[in-house]
């Protein structure tokens, strides 16, 4: 089992954070593994929305498609594999610290399957390298946007 906890302050209100980061068309600016990102169903984010998603980890070009499983907007997103490579739930959850600072959380759990399970210690220290690294730039982008 892959379960892996990521977090990071963001000198930013809790709702712009939230809005940014819980739009999937936003996603391939902060995610650096993310390269393109198509909607299967009708924009807004909704629960039953489902998104397709290409991107590079480990070498290895992914395609996958998320379908939202729970959405509460400015607190939580919860994102499961409708389709991949295997079973994966991403969750986003966002606190506000304070009028104008956000705790985000981003977590990634799920099961490797076939040969892909033998890497499963691995896979986790370069998913929490790589979420971490996500995380840090969805800080740059939006400090730098407010200031």
């Amino acid at each position: 089992m892959v379960d892996v906890l990521t977090e990071i302050t963001i000198n930013c209100p809790c709702d712009q954070v939230s809005e940014y980061a819980a739009n999937p068309d936003n996603a391939s600016e902060w995610y650096v593994n993310i390269k393109s990102v198509e909607w299967q169903t009708p924009k807004p984010i909704e629960v039953g929305s489902k998104i397709a998603f290409k991107a590079a980890f480990l070498g290895k070009e992914l395609s996958y498609v998320y379908e939202i499983a729970e959405y509460t907007p400015g607190r939580k997103l919860v994102m499961r594999t409708a389709d991949g490579p295997f079973p994966m739930e991403t969750t986003y959850t966002w606190e506000s610290l304070s009028g104008h600072s956000t705790r985000m959380t981003l977590r990634n759990k799920g099961n490797p399957s076939g040969f892909s399970i033998l890497f499963t210690p691995f896979m986790s220290l370069m998913m929490k390298k790589a979420n971490n690294k996500d995380l840090k730039r969805i800080k740059f982008l939006l400090e730098e946007r407010s200031s």
